[in-house]
C-alpha cells in the first residue's frame, strides 16, 4: 500500500470513531477468516481487521506490528498479551464480545464507568497518533488472541513488512521522510 492508502486508512478508522457504528461492523466479531490483504493488514468478509497465521505459525504484518504497538501503549493498563491486570479489563475475553467500531469508539472516546461495583476509567486515545495509526493493526493483534488463534508472548515468526509500509505509517505520525 502506498502512503496515501495507510494515510486514508488511517483518517477513516478516527471517522468510524465519531461517526457511530457502521452497519458492517454493528455485530460482535463475526468469523475471523481473512479475506483481503491491503498493506500487510488483512480484513474478513465484513471489513474488520483480522489475523492471517500460516500453518507453520507465521503471523502476518498487521498482527505484528499490532503485537508491538499493544506492548508499548496497551500493556501497562491491560496487562501482557491483553490478558488484563487488576484494574483493567482482559481484552481477549472483552473482544470475543466487541464489534471494530465500538473497539474504534471505546479506544478513541475512553471509557468512564464508576460506580459501587467498579471504577472503569480509560482516558481517550483520539489524538494519539502511536495508537490510532494502528488501531486496526492492535484490534487484528486482540482479536487473535481472543480467538486463541495467538498464544501469549511475542509471535516467533512474522510477514516481511510490505511496500511502503514505513512511509505510510511515518506519514501518518507526522514525521518527516
Amino acid at each position: 500500500m502506498d502512503v496515501k492508502g495507510h494515510s486514508r486508512i488511517a483518517l477513516a478508522t478516527i471517522a468510524l470513531a465519531f461517526a457511530g457504528a457502521a452497519a458492517a461492523f454493528a455485530a460482535a466479531p463475526g468469523n475471523p477468516k481473512p479475506v483481503k490483504e491491503v498493506g500487510g493488514l488483512w480484513f474478513d468478509k465484513d471489513g474488520a481487521p483480522t489475523y492471517n497465521i500460516t500453518k507453520d505459525g507465521t503471523v502476518d504484518w498487521g498482527t505484528f506490528v499490532g503485537y508491538l504497538r499493544y506492548n508499548s501503549i496497551c500493556l501497562d493498563c491491560h496487562g501482557p498479551d491483553g490478558s488484563g491486570s487488576s484494574y483493567a479489563p482482559d481484552l481477549t475475553q472483552a473482544l470475543q464480545q466487541l464489534s471494530y467500531s465500538q473497539f474504534i469508539a471505546d479506544v478513541a472516546g475512553g471509557i468512564k464507568s464508576v460506580n459501587t461495583a467498579q471504577d472503569l476509567v480509560m482516558p481517550s486515545f483520539a489524538t494519539n497518533k502511536n495508537v490510532m495509526c494502528f488501531i486496526g493493526e492492535i484490534y487484528s493483534y486482540l482479536r487473535a488472541r481472543s480467538t486463541g488463534a495467538l498464544g501469549r508472548g511475542r509471535p516467533a515468526k512474522s510477514a516481511p513488512d510490505p511496500k511502503g509500509f514505513d512511509e505510510a505509517s511515518y506519514k501518518c505520525l507526522g514525521i518527516p521522510m
